[in-house]
């Protein structure tokens, strides 16, 4: 039975009864409207020509009804931008027009002619679509009534044995369901065994990765342990280079003191660095004090045999006043002064 376009219901009698469901059909002008204003132009830029895939839904904007203001606004615009083009055409400079009889020809003007073989053929068509009328929409269809109205009341072992005719459909059914059922309960199978080899590789990737993890911390420690003993290995060569550097420049010192020292001590000695103490005592203490003493007792003997200079010429000036000549001098008295 039709759900949208009939309806069908049960009388308490317990037959059924069927009835069309009315339907108004719509009216619709025959002709197209006239437009309100007509402009000539290219068709191709028409938004009624649909160019490409006509597969697509080409929807046109609604057109609302332009304002007179705005449609006036636009004419006299048009008007004006026309004017000014004719103005142009007519400024612009042209041939003049040929003779009776004659007519223009495109002349090559360059330094060298050159013969065309190859003229392209070319023609002018026009074409105009003539104007058409928009065929009215199709109605719809509605077949048309054939017959008289009649009920039936379906009776065992006549037209229609439920039992009978519902038992293939049950059959498809269940045997549908069955196997969704048996698809559905294979498909669960199916994952848990590829869970199970989920679950299965994951756990060997874990091993594999655990035991990368215990081999590259394995190599970490050793090359670690390399690394430490090629440093103590490095640093014992380095003492024992130090060392026999050391015990070389010994060894060298010694050799070159072996000789230098007694040059040394030498040259010390002569230049008086290494002295003997009691040496050194009588010429620093001793010999100064008696070439000082010996100073003193000549610096006395000076002074006495001045005094007694002055002793021998006071007695002179005292005999050449008493008149005493120097014969008459007792000298036993000069040696006493002595």
């Amino acid at each position: 039975r039709m759900a949208l376009a009939s309806h069908s219901h049960r009388d308490p009698g317990g037959t059924y009864t069927f009835s069309s469901r009315p339907r108004a059909v719509e009216s619709r002008s025959k002709y197209r409207e006239p437009p309100a204003e007509q402009y000539y132009g290219n068709i191709m830029y028409d938004r009624r020509v649909v160019r490409g895939n006509t597969y697509a839904q080409h929807i046109l904007p609604t057109v609302s009804q332009p304002d007179l203001a705005e449609v006036q606004r636009q004419q006299a615009v048009r008007k004006r931008i026309l004017a000014r083009r004719r103005a142009a055409e007519q400024l612009r400079l042209r041939t003049p027009e040929p003779l009776q009889g004659r007519r223009h020809t495109d002349v090559q003007t360059d330094l060298f002619l050159e013969e065309l073989s190859e003229v392209i053929e070319a023609t002018d068509t026009e074409c105009q679509t003539d104007e058409f009328l928009d065929r009215p929409a199709t109605p719809l269809f509605i077949p048309a009534k054939t017959g008289k109205d009649a009920e039936t009341q379906i009776e065992e072992g006549e037209l229609f044995n439920f039992d009978t005719e519902v038992q293939p459909i049950l059959e498809v059914l269940v045997g549908k369901t069955v196997e969704q059922s048996l698809l559905e309960v294979m498909e669960e199978e199916e994952l848990a065994c590829l869970r199970a080899q989920q679950r299965a590789f994951e756990e060997l990737r874990n091993n594999e990765l655990a035991e990368v993890q215990r081999l590259q911390e394995q190599e970490r420690r050793r090359r670690e342990e390399k690394e430490r003993r090629i440093a103590q290995q490095k640093e014992v060569l380095k003492k024992e280079r130090e060392t026999a550097e050391k015990v070389a420049a010994l060894v060298y010192t010694q050799q070159y003191l072996s000789s230098l020292l007694p040059a040394v001590f030498g040259s010390l000695r002569d230049h008086g660095y290494f002295y003997d103490p009691v040496e050194k005592d009588i010429e620093t203490n001793f010999l100064p004090w008696l070439v000082a003493e010996a100073h003193a007792n000549l610096e006395k003997r000076h002074a006495s045999r001045e005094l007694l200079d002055s002793k021998i010429n006071l007695i002179n000036s005292d005999y050449l006043l008493l008149g005493l000549s120097v014969s008459q001098r007792r000298p036993q008295s000069l040696f006493q002064f002595k």
